[in-house]
């Protein structure tokens, strides 16, 4: 019996959940790296994560511009089921935040480059639960994407507010420093922004799990809206274990 032969529609929409995959693991693991480094107390091994960011960074660029394109090539079929649309609309949106969150793993490999040409400080303690945290949304919003689950998805929403608190801890306490000792305004200055860049990225998490949520569910949960319906839906209707 002959194989059935793909149709453009299903090779392009094929493509485009492939280099959307791609995209997310590599932006994973850019981001990672970003947090590994900031964290790093050797300066050597964090300087070095730094430098293969800055590598890594134009490749990501590259995958966004050639998403779009299947993207765009799919809108214009006019042939697309609903659910297939909102795929296609989520998509763009999630690579707009996927390479934005490679801008910030750039930005912060930039403040650990910066800090490695000042005299070494102790970095503050909230620096690294609040990076761990960020790597846990971004890590399931990520599985949010892969395995369709609104399930991982939602749990994103709910750990923003743990992002935030860090935040305002570290702002505090690096404030606090500079106060106390002129000499360290400058290397803390680069935790500060580092600190912003972190809350960047948990930010583009949860735009993702959003993005996942309307994909999967049709529901718009922006801002907010609906957050408590896609929460309590029932499992058999957020939840598709299989991997896109």
């Amino acid at each position: 019996m002959a194989n059935a032969v793909e149709t453009p529609q299903a090779a392009y929409q094929t493509a485009l959940m492939n280099c959307l995959m791609l995209m997310a693991r590599t932006v994973e693991d850019t981001v990672n790296r970003a947090l590994d480094a900031v964290c790093c107390r050797n300066q050597p091994v964090a300087s070095q994560l730094a430098n293969e960011i800055l590598m890594v960074e134009p490749h990501i660029n590259d995958m966004e511009m050639v998403i779009d394109d299947h993207a765009v090539y799919l809108l214009h079929l006019n042939q697309l089921p609903a659910e297939d649309i909102r795929l296609v609309v989520a998509t763009l949106k999630i690579t707009n935040d996927l390479e934005r969150m490679g801008d910030l793993a750039v930005n912060i490999g930039q403040r650990v480059i910066s800090l490695s040409q000042m005299p070494p400080v102790e970095a503050p303690a909230e620096l690294a639960p609040m990076a761990e945290a960020v790597r846990a949304m971004v890590s399931k919003s990520l599985g949010a994407l892969i395995f369709r689950s609104t399930v991982l998805a939602n749990l994103v929403l709910e750990s923003d507010d743990v992002v935030d608190r860090y935040r305002d801890q570290l702002f505090e306490h690096l404030s606090a420093g500079m106060m106390q000792n002129p000499g360290v305004v400058e290397s803390n200055m680069q935790f500060v922004l580092a600190t912003r860049h972190l809350e960047r990225i948990a930010d583009h998490a949860t735009n993702i799990a959003e993005d996942v949520i309307f994909w999967v569910r049709g529901l718009d949960v922006r801002h907010g809206r609906g957050r408590t319906l896609a929460t309590h839906a029932s499992p058999g209707v957020t939840e598709n274990s299989s991997a896109a």
